[in-house]
């Protein structure tokens, strides 16, 4: 009679994040063995849920990664291959292709870190884009700023988030930004740069069904706060908005056009000013950035990463995930850049606000409540008070920090 091994997991975090995914495994009886980079071998890791860890100078250098895991998979048995950050989606999708995993492979893995190759796809299954051009064809470049009037908006196919993305004015500007890159002129694209509110949704998915999504709101686009500073904000939709019923419907067709089988997604739109419609910005197989895992736990008791945990478990376990009971709630999220190393927040004292964020040069608060007028009440309350007391601003950075 064959002895029963518990799964065993392999996660991948070029950076420091998925605590509660790791918690979750080993709750549930997994074996955890996490493979991260060398500079954060002293960051705060869960190591009472990871079994073993392994360091490496970076994930993203190939054959290393395949040839290190390979390695391992000599002596262990892994039944899940993750990938805990955006960058390293596409490294965890070629490791299930080696080492045959269930899991995303190479194709539908592009669809969700290359926005060319996601822009692409989406187009084709009639959901609405900007419109856009590869940066390829010098001729076709010329067409599409000849049709397209300024200004558009130049964006790296496979960073994360708003990372490495520039706004250009002119053809002047454009083309001298292209003469310093070389050839990597042809891993970006250049997209009709679009007015409006920009909006993500956030869903868990099990075999192919939306069976959880929440909708929010930024305050301001990402790629101007980054680039432009001021305070970082989102707040939950609530069901009754004009908005939350097509952008709902929108995220369900998004998901079917990139193949998505199983895990969380989160995906961003943008409602045009100019005819009021929802076009599709870029969608990622990963839990929300920039904290707002904790918004979406904030207003719904649901958290992110413990779901994704139990898809996973679930289906390499042979067993059906059963999705999370959702508490009706809403929450709101403000982060800033700070002045002093360690600002002091306790001024902020609502009982709504049930977080704070600890990190140096950074002020961080999310309020939550059963109201959602209190929680956009509170949001315009602290933005400007954070705008008075703490705010900085310091050049946009070309990849996320440490």
């Amino acid at each position: 009679m064959t002895e029963l091994r518990p799964l065993t997991v392999l996660c991948l975090a070029s950076y420091f994040k998925g605590a509660a995914f790791m918690h979750t495994c080993k709750r549930l009886g997994a074996q955890v063995v996490l493979i991260t980079r060398e500079k954060l071998a002293e960051a705060d890791w869960p190591r009472e849920s990871i079994d073993e860890v392994f360091y490496m100078p970076e994930l993203a250098k190939q054959p290393d990664l395949t040839h290190a895991v390979s390695y391992l998979a000599r002596s262990r048995r892994f039944d899940v291959i993750v990938a805990l950050d955006d960058y390293d989606v596409e490294w965890a999708a070629s490791l299930r292709e080696h080492l045959r995993i269930s899991g995303m492979g190479d194709t539908t893995a592009r669809y969700f870190r290359d926005k060319l190759a996601m822009r692409m796809q989406a187009r084709e299954r009639g959901v609405p884009v900007p419109d856009f051009v590869h940066v390829l064809n010098y001729d076709e470049v010329r067409e599409f700023m000849a049709r397209v009037p300024p200004p558009w908006v130049f964006k790296p196919r496979s960073e994360a988030g708003s990372i490495g993305i520039r706004k250009i004015n002119s053809q002047d500007e454009f083309w001298p930004s292209l003469d310093i890159l070389g050839d990597r002129q042809s891993y970006y694209v250049l997209e009709k740069f679009l007015p409006g509110d920009v909006f993500h949704v956030d869903s868990i998915v099990s075999e192919r069904e939306v069976v959880f999504s929440m909708a929010h709101r930024y305050g301001q686009a990402p790629m101007k706060v980054l680039h432009e500073g001021g305070i970082f904000s989102t707040q939950t939709l609530r069901p009754d908005a004009p908005d939350y019923a097509p952008l709902q419907e929108q995220n369900r067709r998004i998901i079917a056009a990139m193949n998505m089988v199983r895990g969380v997604t989160h995906a961003e739109f943008i409602k045009a000013d100019a005819d009021g419609q929802f076009y599709f910005l870029e969608m990622a197989a990963r839990v929300g950035g920039a904290n707002i895992d904790r918004v979406i736990e904030g207003a719904s008791g649901v958290n992110m990463w413990a779901e994704w945990a139990k898809i996973e478990l679930a289906y390499a376990g042979g067993e059906h995930y059963q999705p999370p009971v959702v508490r009706p709630g809403f929450a709101g999220l403000l982060i800033c850049l700070a002045r002093d190393e360690w600002p002091d927040t306790s001024s902020y004292n609502d009982p709504e606000v049930t977080w704070r964020l600890h990190k140096k040069n950074h002020v961080g608060l999310l309020v939550a409540a059963d109201d959602p007028d209190r929680v956009q009440t509170l949001l315009t309350d602290y933005a400007g008070r954070m705008e008075r007391d703490f705010l900085a601003t310091l050049p946009a950075p070309d990849r996320p920090q440490d």
